[in-house]
């Protein structure tokens, strides 16, 4: 981290001014998700916090059509009024919810929005705010996130957008896009991963009591999540397996560490995930070498051995199977 936050060099290579704190915008509108706006503006508020010296980030919550709009979990929030079009700003961010379906059908948002990310450094979304940001325009041949629940309605609203529904945060250009609700958090950590660097972000996650600073790539559901698929039956299974990598994770060995026979783990998993244990095995061994790849600088055949795919050329095939792309693809992309 450098002594002064203020001076860390942004993605454009630009330094925020001397004493001018970046100015960010977090739009909301009546039925919005409120955690959508309180995420990011807890991690930009606690950045501030753990900065040394002047607070990096000026966060405020604008409001649209309503002094204090009421959030879809029946919260008032207490907003500022939308600023004019060619007041200083730096960052853009809107919110999702049920809401955004008015939102978009107001001409008048929508224009004072497009207007507001021209001035804008960058603008982001969150969850379902990339419905606004669509119908601004600003998703026209971009890469974008959204809610999994929401993408292939975005997709087919906005067909010039190419939405992907796996990550949990996308970066296209000065363009930013995150999936469902607490997504929106991991985004405003890459943010300010992005203008003050990695160590402030991680400190941030930490007094936040994170569990993880997720990567961009990582999907939308942990493959334990997926797995649970509303039975929770094998969840100390998957615990053990995730902690065994490395080892002998063979149905006999599954069996014994779930203490049933064979035959019956192989019928009743099957009936609980959908999968067979192998399977299961292979989602877990990915999700932990995608983190190993993101996180670290590890040699991929280390990162193979650890998460026990024995050799590079069995993870590459996994990895094509489930993430369609290659390790070292995936590391380019997403690694810190």
């Amino acid at each position: 981290m450098p002594d002064d936050p203020r001076f860390q060099p942004n993605s454009s290579g630009k330094s925020a001014p001397t004493g001018a704190p970046r100015i960010v915008e977090v739009l909301a509108f009546p039925s919005v998700q409120l955690l959508d706006v309180a995420g990011p503006l807890q991690v930009f508020a606690t950045a501030n916090e753990q900065a040394r010296g002047a607070r990096p980030y000026a966060p405020r919550v604008v409001g649209w059509g309503d002094c204090a709009p009421t959030s879809s979990a029946g919260l008032r929030l207490a907003v500022d009024p939308p600023p004019d079009r060619d007041a200083p700003l730096d960052t853009l961010i809107v919110a999702g919810g049920p809401g955004v379906v008015a939102a978009c059908a107001d001409a008048d948002l929508v224009d004072w929005m497009r207007a507001r990310a021209a001035r804008a450094r960058r603008v982001a979304s969150v969850c379902t705010g990339a419905f606004l940001l669509g119908a601004a325009g600003l998703l026209d041949g971009r890469r974008a996130a959204t809610h999994w629940a929401h993408c292939a309605r975005l997709a087919k609203r906005y067909p010039l957008a190419r939405v992907e529904p796996d990550p949990i945060f996308v970066q296209d250009g000065p363009v930013w896009s995150s999936a469902g609700i607490t997504a929106g958090i991991d985004l405003a950590l890459a943010l300010v991963e992005q203008d003050l660097g990695r160590p402030l972000a991680l400190g941030v996650a930490r007094h936040l009591v994170m569990f993880l600073k997720r990567p961009g790539g990582q999907a939308q559901f942990s493959a334990a999540l997926a797995l649970q698929a509303g039975d929770d039956r094998f969840d100390a299974l998957h615990a053990w397996i995730r902690e065994n990598l490395a080892g002998d994770l063979s149905l006999p060995a599954l069996a014994a560490a779930a203490g049933m026979s064979e035959r019956s783990l192989g019928r009743h998993y099957r009936a609980a995930t959908g999968l067979t244990p192998a399977k299961g095995v292979e989602r877990l061994r990915v999700e932990a070498a995608q983190r190993a790849l993101s996180e670290t600088r590890r040699p991929v055949k280390r990162i193979a051995q650890a998460c026990g795919f024995g050799s590079e050329e069995t993870m590459r095939r996994s990895f094509l199977r489930l993430v369609a792309t290659l390790p070292q693809d995936y590391r380019t992309r997403f690694g810190s």
